[in-house]
């Protein structure tokens, strides 16, 4: 006899063809934005646009953002990645809660002078798991 299973679906993934946001780069083939039409492409943009977001760049909401790019100037040793996975933690946690974080990975290139941040999550609703990759160089 088969188990049933449960499948959570977020509301807002029922309504097809109606977007429920824009996604990235703003240079969409029906205009200037992209659209999405579901909770896991916004979360990956929303994602996306907070990582790349310093703190005091979003108008009317200062707070908003990781500051990625500060600490990112500082000399790319063992120690600075604790720091880079507690903002991108704490900063995931209070701008994108539909997500729960699994895994942060920071991967330095000492000798092309960059850094790659992958943070893996999965829904909070579906629990579908994603990936998003963010190279600062």
């Amino acid at each position: 006899m088969p188990i049933p299973q449960v499948v959570k679906i977020d509301p807002l993934d029922l309504r097809k063809n109606i977007a429920i946001g824009v996604s990235l780069p703003f240079n969409g083939p029906a205009g200037p934005f992209n659209k999405t039409y579901s909770t896991q492409e916004q979360a990956k943009s929303d994602l996306i646009n907070l990582l790349l977001t310093n703190k005091g760049e979003r108008v009317f909401n200062p707070d908003f953002g990781t500051d990625l790019r500060l600490v990112l100037f500082e000399p790319i040793t063992e120690d600075i990645i604790p720091i880079i996975k507690d903002l991108v933690t704490t900063s995931v946690n209070t701008y994108v809660p539909a997500v729960i974080v699994s895994d942060i990975t920071v991967k330095k290139d000492e000798d092309q002078n960059t850094i790659s941040i992958v943070v893996t999550y999965r829904m909070r609703v579906s629990g579908q798991s994603d990936q998003i990759t963010v190279q600062f160089i």
